[in-house]
């Protein structure tokens, strides 16, 4: 649904170690998918994924719970491991881990036209993660006549219809929503 086939699941930080070990960022919600990939897509100097091959990872703690260090082949050592700062790690769509029915990939969102009733609204530009488990993302909106943005909570409660092979969002948006907003 999003514009590329991959999906990035971490972005390499720095070398972790003398072997070329890597400590990247997260960017999935199933850390648990390292147990069980080998094959991955590392972002190469244009930007482009090239095939690459997982050899292991580990969750450290401390100061750097909620990442994960990754060994790769073929980087051997800090020197190998400094070339590849600050780039993506990436997957194949088709291995993306499968969620329940009632979620979505936020990069699915990526480009949707929202639609209040049928009212055009504008096009999502990016989506603004909660920091609470069960509180609401936002959908940042830049409007269709201007170059201002809306933030509109993504809640069921609003949610008419979703079609993201039409990439288009239907709500139902409370009274007021878009003037407070605009």
């Amino acid at each position: 649904m999003n514009n590329s086939p991959y999906t990035a699941i971490a972005r390499l930080l720095r070398p972790q170690g003398r072997k070329g070990e890597l400590l990247a960022d997260l960017l999935t919600d199933f850390p648990e998918r390292f147990e069980t990939t080998s094959s991955v897509l590392l972002e190469n100097a244009t930007g482009e994924p090239t095939p690459a091959t997982l050899e292991g990872h580990w969750f450290p703690v401390g100061r750097n719970a909620g990442r994960v260090v990754l060994k790769l082949s073929g980087i051997d050592s800090i020197n190998d491991a400094e070339t590849l700062q600050g780039k993506l790690v990436f997957v194949p769509d088709a291995e993306r881990v499968a969620l329940a029915e009632d979620r979505v990939w936020i990069a699915d969102l990526i480009g949707c036209e929202l639609y209040h009733h049928d009212r055009p609204v504008g096009t999502v530009v990016d989506v603004h993660g909660s920091e609470s488990p069960h509180g609401a993302s936002l959908l940042v909106v830049k409007k269709r006549e201007s170059d201002d943005e809306l933030l509109i909570p993504f809640v069921q409660a609003y949610i008419q219809s979703l079609n993201l092979d039409a990439k288009r969002i239907e709500m139902n948006l409370p009274e007021g929503l878009l003037e407070i907003n605009g």
